[in-house]
């Protein structure tokens, strides 16, 4: 058997050096440069770029594809956007966010020439701002057949582990009425604002669900995110907003899980007083879908077991479009979009290993 392909370079400095070019939503475009150069080198990949979206391709004419993606963008950073080294860490806006998957993911395709599956290497635009933006969705729609796999693995941060599929994600406005007043007679009026309190108090005791899925337990959650409502600080406000974020385990779609809004949450509303209901948006989760081959040799060759995506995450994307997929790269994701954002040579080392023996 032939040794193993040693890392082209330090993964830690080419960490670094993807992190020194400034990737924000949107602004890709040097970052995409950079990407599509590095690969372009590589005379064993056919290389495309589709707007600031970058996808390699072998074409070895193996038995199956596997399709390892992950996003450019960063969030705006937070006073950490110049990488810093300390000892075998990295530290800035990116670093398990996740450049430190991308430096894997360039140093494996340009170390395995031959891999024993065909692999798609898939860089792509705008992921950490609203889905209908996603350069993944631009891909779907522009150039499906280079997404093209029989299974996908997501370089999210996950402590170089298995985290299986995805919760769904919805968001929901509830506009609760009432009747303008001076606020030195407010029983001439009803207070929009107050009529929020049962709402809230519904949401603050809600317990959760919990659902296992193969092993891997997904626990929802609810939370109010945004609340808006006064007029003047003299009159009694006629109008109330409250926004809800639900995050729904992958067992349930979305016409489901806004059903379970509905009965939790509409003792609260009078639609014959004015109050509305409205579904702003929502991304149905994916499953764990650990029993396809390529999948279950992520997890075996991981060796932890696998835990659930409690986020959204383009896995689902992919498993929309019949891709079963994953979540697996370096980086701690409670560390993702943190100010103290880092990560550290060896999960950059150890998700490199745990990726080369899956391809080879």
């Amino acid at each position: 058997m032939a040794p193993a392909p040693e890392p082209v370079g330090d993964l830690l400095a080419v960490t670094t050096d993807l992190m020194a070019v400034p990737s924000v939503s949107g602004l890709e475009a040097p970052l995409a440069d950079l990407v599509q150069k590095t690969l372009g080198a590589c005379s064993w990949l056919d290389v495309e770029r589709v707007g600031d979206n970058v996808v390699a391709r072998t074409a070895l004419g193996r038995d199956r594809r596997l399709v390892l993606a992950g996003h450019l963008d960063t969030v705006p950073p937070g006073g950490n956007d110049v990488p810093r080294v300390d000892g075998d860490t990295v530290w800035g806006v990116g670093a398990s966010d996740m450049k430190g998957g991308l430096a894997v993911m360039l140093d494996l395709a340009a170390t395995v020439p031959e891999p024993a599956v065909d692999v798609t290497w898939c860089f792509y635009a705008r992921e950490e701002i609203d889905r209908d933006q996603s350069g993944l969705r631009e891909l779907w729609h522009r150039r499906p057949e280079l997404l093209e796999g029989d299974a996908a693995v997501l370089g999210e941060p996950t402590s170089a582990l298995v985290e299986a599929g995805c919760q769904g994600t919805m968001r929901v406005r509830i506009t609760l009425r009432g009747v303008r007043a001076h606020t030195a007679r407010p029983f001439t009026g009803r207070n929009a604002i107050h009529r929020l309190v049962p709402l809230l108090q519904t949401v603050a005791d809600w317990q959760g669900r919990e659902v296992t899925l193969d092993g891997c337990t997904y626990a929802e959650q609810l939370q109010v995110v945004a609340v808006d409502g006064g007029v003047a600080s003299n009159v009694v406000p006629d109008e109330a907003v409250v926004t809800l974020n639900h995050r729904y385990a992958p067992d349930r779609g979305q016409a489901e899980a806004e059903a379970f809004l509905h009965r939790l949450l509409d003792t609260a509303l009078h639609p014959e007083e004015g109050d509305t209901w409205e579904l702003l948006d929502a991304g149905d989760g994916a499953p764990p879908a650990l029993d396809h081959p390529l999948l279950r040799a992520l997890d075996d060759r991981s060796g932890r077991p696998p835990k659930a995506k409690v986020g959204w995450t383009d896995v689902a994307s992919f498993w929309e479009h019949g891709v079963p997929a994953a979540n697996f790269g370096p980086g701690d994701p409670l560390l993702a979009h943190h100010p103290e954002e880092r990560v550290s040579a060896a999960q950059l080392e150890r998700a490199r290993a745990v990726l080369l023996s899956v391809i080879t």
